[in-house]
């Protein structure tokens, strides 16, 4: 990597809004990577900051880190990421995405359903669960979908 294509610690968190923890956090584990300069400090290269962004725009979005970090696993961490290489982690993030815009829309129906009826009737509420019966297909919102990972 040359220099000039190398940002500081205190560079990246500048560029990124980050503070340096939770960039050394990321780097922990292994979201972003670094080099050492012969002074032991460390060096990201600029294509760190597309990865970054990527991180921040997930979080934002509730995205677990372990999603973020399969996504990740597709890209080459030591060199710049190809259009390909995109390409091909956008696909999967697509797909991702669509699952959970399908999720928040059911969500979205339940809720207007139960509590935008107006009826606020356990009687006749579709989401009454009688004797429990829900509770043997595990913990949580059941009707709404298994957990996400």
């Amino acid at each position: 990597m040359h220099s000039r294509d190398a940002l500081s610690v205190g560079e990246m968190s500048r560029r990124t809004g980050l503070a340096v923890s939770a960039l050394h956090f990321y780097e922990r584990h292994g979201l972003i990577a670094s080099s050492r300069t012969a002074g032991n400090q460390r060096r990201y290269p600029r294509h760190m900051l597309r990865r970054i962004s990527l991180i921040l725009v997930a979080k934002r979005l509730g995205i677990p880190l372990s999603e973020v970090a399969e996504a990740f696993a597709g890209l080459p961490m030591g060199s710049e990421p190809s259009t390909e290489d995109w390409k091909r982690v956008s696909r999967v993030w697509k797909v991702r995405l669509e699952e959970r815009r399908h999720a928040i829309l059911q969500l979205e129906k339940e809720l207007v359903g139960c509590i935008g009826c107006g009826c606020l009737s356990m009687r006749s509420c579709d989401l009454l669960n009688p004797g429990d019966v829900l509770g043997s297909r595990g913990s949580g919102p059941v009707r709404l979908g298994p957990a996400a990972p």
